[in-house]
C-alpha cells in the first residue's frame, strides 16, 4: 500500500505540474533570469498530530521507562544489547519535543544490566532505577541506582543487595531530594521473595529499606511518594493475595495493605495516588473479565478500600502495565492485547472516564510483537507512549517511542519527509488531494481496527 501510495503522489504532481504550466503565462526573459518554472511560495504542510520513532540496532532493545522533560523533550530508559558492551547495558536516550535522538548513552558492565526506571531530577539531571548483574555483591542480580547530570553523564552510581537475585523496579524523586526504589529482594525479608523499599538521600546513600512478604513469592512493581510524605506501593503477592496494595508512612513502616484478586493469577503492575486522595491501581487478572488475561484497573478511597473495578480485554491475553490519572480526571492505561490489534502482540491505549467506563481505545503494531511499557500525559494533552517493536525497527526488537494527540492518534507516515517537502512546494495543485489520501493511510496503517 505504501508503494501505490508513492506511485499516486507522482501521478498527483505529474498532473498538476502539466495544468501549472499550461495555464501560467510567463515572458521570456523572466523566466530565463528566474531560470525555473514553478512558483516557490511555500505551502504550508499538515501539521502532523503525533509520530512514531524507533532507537536501536542488530540486538533487542527496549523501552521501559518515557518521561516528558522540562525542555518539552522525552527521556526514556531501557535496555540494549546492541550498543553496549557485552550481555546487556542500561540504555538512556534522550530525545527533542519531535522525537528526535538528542544523544544517548549506556551504562554497564560484561553481564546483563537493565534500566526500568527514570524520572528527571530537580536538578535538570536524572535518575535510573534497575538491576546490574555485572555490578554489586550478588550472584543473580542488584538494585542499581544511577544518578545523571543533565547531558546524561554519571554523576554517582549506587548498589543495593545481598547474595541472592535483586532489582528495582520503580523509583521517584522524594520531597527531601532523595529517592525512593521498590522492587523485590531474595536476599531478605521473610520469604523465598518479599517486596522490598529502600529510601537514600540525595547521593543515593541509604537512609533505610523495608520489606514487606511472607512464605512466598511478594513483588513491588511500582512506588509513589504520597501528599501526607508517606508512600504507596502496588506488586503482587503469593502469600496473602493477589494484588497487592501497600501504604507506609515515611519512614517505610506499614500502617495498611490491602488485597485483590480471585483464584487465578492477578497481579498489579501501577499505582498512582489520585486527586480525590485515593489511588488508582492498573495490573492484570486472570480471575475476572472476558478472556484469558486482561487489563484490571482498581479505584479506591484513601485507606484503600475498592470503590470500584473495571476490566478490558478480549478473548486472548492483554496486560497492562500502566496507568496515570489524566487532566481530564478520567485516566490512561498502556499494555499490550494480543486480542485486538494487526499482529502477535500489539501496543494498547485504553482511556477511560472518572468512573472506569472506556472513552476509546488505540492499538499500534503489525505482524510482529508490539508493546508499550510506560505512558504519560504530555503538556498539550496528547501522550508519549514507550515500549518495544518488532514490527517497525529491526526484528529483533527495538526501542518504540509513540507521541498521540489526546485521542490517542498519531500519524506514522511523516508529510514533512524532505523530498515530500519539496515537491509539494513545487506542486500545491496536488497537496489537497494527496493529503486526504495520506491521512487515511497513516491512520489505518498506525492505529488498528
Amino acid at each position: 500500500m505504501e508503494n501505490k501510495i508513492v506511485g499516486i503522489a507522482i501521478c498527483l504532481l505529474l498532473i498538476s505540474s502539466s495544468t501549472t504550466l499550461a495555464l501560467t503565462p510567463f515572458r521570456k526573459n523572466e523566466q530565463q533570469t528566474k531560470n525555473q518554472f514553478f512558483d516557490t511560495t511555500r505551502v504550508p504542510l499538515l501539521a502532523p498530530k503525533g509520530w512514531m520513532k524507533t532507537f536501536g540496532g542488530f540486538g533487542e532493545d527496549f523501552g521501559y521507562s518515557v518521561q516528558q522533560t522540562f525542555d518539552g523533550g522525552y527521556i526514556i530508559a531501557g535496555s540494549t544489547h546492541n550498543i553496549g558492551i557485552v550481555g546487556g547495558d542500561v540504555w538512556l536516550i534522550k530525545t527533542d519535543i519531535n522525537g528526535d535522538e538528542m544523544w544517548n548513552r549506556t551504562f554497564g558492565g560484561t553481564d546483563f544490566d537493565y534500566g526500568y526506571s527514570v524520572q528527571q531530577t530537580s536538578d535538570n539531571g536524572y535518575i535510573i532505577a534497575g538491576l546490574t548483574n555485572y555490578y554489586g555483591a550478588g550472584v543473580g542480580g542488584d538494585v542499581w541506582l544511577i544518578k545523571t547530570d543533565s547531558s546524561g553523564n554519571k554523576v554517582w552510581d549506587k548498589t543495593f543487595g545481598g547474595t541472592g537475585w535483586d532489582e528495582g523496579d520503580s523509583v521517584q524523586q522524594t520531597s527531601d531530594n532523595g529517592y525512593i526504589i521498590a522492587g523485590m529482594t531474595f536476599s531478605f525479608g521473610a520469604g523465598w521473595v518479599d517486596a522490598w523499599l529502600i529510601k537514600t538521600d540525595e547521593n543515593g546513600v541509604e537512609q533505610w529499606n523495608k520489606t514487606y512478604g511472607g512464605e512466598y513469592i511478594d513483588i513491588a512493581k511500582s512506588v509513589r511518594q504520597t501528599t501526607d510524605g508517606g508512600y504507596i506501593i502496588t506488586g503482587e503477592t503469593e502469600s496473602f493475595g493477589s494484588v497487592w496494595l501497600i501504604k507506609t508512612d515515611n519512614n517505610g513502616k506499614e500502617i495498611w495493605n490491602k488485597t485483590f484478586g480471585g483464584t487465578g493469577y492477578d497481579y498489579g503492575s501501577c499505582v498512582q495516588q489520585t486527586t480525590d486522595g485515593g489511588y488508582i491501581i492498573a495490573g492484570t487478572t486472570d480471575s475476572f473479565g472476558a478472556g484469558k488475561k486482561d487489563f484490571w484497573l482498581i479505584k479506591t478511597d484513601g485507606n484503600g478500600n475498592k470503590v470500584w473495578d473495571k476490566t478490558y480485554g478480549g478473548k486472548d491475553i492483554d496486560e497492562a502495565y500502566f496507568v496515570q490519572q489524566t487532566s481530564d480526571k478520567g485516566y490512561i492505561i498502556a499494555g499490550t492485547t494480543r486480542s485486538f490489534g494487526a499482529g502477535n502482540g500489539d501496543a494498547w491505549l485504553v482511556k477511560i472516564d472518572a468512573d472506569g467506563n472506556k472513552i476509546w481505545d488505540r492499538t499500534f503494531g503489525r505482524k510482529y510483537g508490539d508493546f508499550v511499557y510506560s505512558i504519560q500525559q504530555t503538556s498539550d494533552t496528547g501522550f508519549i507512549i514507550a515500549g518495544g517493536t518488532g514490527s517497525f525497527g529491526d526484528v529483533n526488537g527495538d526501542v518504540l517511542l509513540i507521541k498521540t494527540d489526546s485521542q490517542g492518534k498519531s500519524k506514522t507516515t511523516s508529510l514533512d519527509n524532505l523530498w515530500f517537502e519539496r515537491l509539494f512546494q513545487r506542486f500545491p495543485n496536488a497537496f489537497p488531494i494527496l493529503r486526504h489520501l495520506l491521512e487515511w493511510e497513516s491512520i489505518k496503517l498506525s492505529e488498528g481496527k
